[in-house]
């Protein structure tokens, strides 16, 4: 397949959604900004709405980042083909729990997450420029009981730092769970029941 062509892209960084997308043969191109560019999705506001919960969030996100791919790629005058997006955000407690911005955050989300259950939802979303379609998955995990030294240890890596809710189930933070109820690859960021039907719906054939 020529990189010149492809079959889609995907609007993100992420290396785990990279690899959770070759595990299931999907070729992609990356749609990324280039190094003098804006930051990764700098036309995507990532803040929450007065009142909004966190369904209608985490889709209204995936969606933005989704159309403004397709901006993205107009821009560039690159070869026409869908984009692929995806948003992952923690609820706990009815609020919305995204990425820490620092160690000292990290740990004390990590604090409210221990011995409790909270909800990871990850919408993924395409657009082709015509048609805009999303799938959302939402899964629960439980963390077991952790010591205010697991706490410090794990926020002060680099694990926690780019990841909603302040851990990666892929990671380290592996041994905090007890249990989870869902999708494993939704909680990664990426569910690829919901990202293969919506492949499908755009006309790509996995198998």
């Amino acid at each position: 397949m020529s990189l010149a062509s492809p079959r889609i892209y995907l609007a993100s960084r992420s290396p785990r959604r990279r690899e959770l997308l070759h595990q299931i043969g999907v070729h992609f191109e990356l749609l990324t900004f280039r190094g003098g560019e804006r930051g990764e999705d700098a036309d995507v506001d990532e803040t929450p709405f007065t009142g909004e919960d966190v369904e209608r969030y985490v889709v209204r996100i995936a969606l933005t980042k989704a159309e403004s791919g397709v901006r993205r790629l107009q821009w560039r005058e690159l070869p026409a083909a869908p984009i692929l997006a995806a948003d992952t955000t923690l609820e706990l407690d009815g609020e919305i729990i995204g990425k820490p911005a620092d160690a000292d955050e990290a740990a004390a989300i990590l604090r409210r997450l221990s011995g409790r259950s909270h909800r990871v939802l990850t919408a993924v979303a395409m657009s082709n420029g015509c048609r805009t379609r999303y799938r959302l998955n939402v899964s629960e995990v439980r963390f077991r009981a952790l010591s205010e030294d697991e706490i410090r240890h794990y926020a002060m890596s680099a694990e926690p730092l780019d990841k909603a809710g302040a851990y990666g189930i892929q990671g380290r933070a592996a041994i905090f769970i007890e249990e989870i109820r869902g999708s494993y690859s939704g909680i990664v960021g990426l569910p690829l029941f919901e990202t293969a039907d919506l492949l499908k719906e755009f006309d790509y054939a996995l198998l």
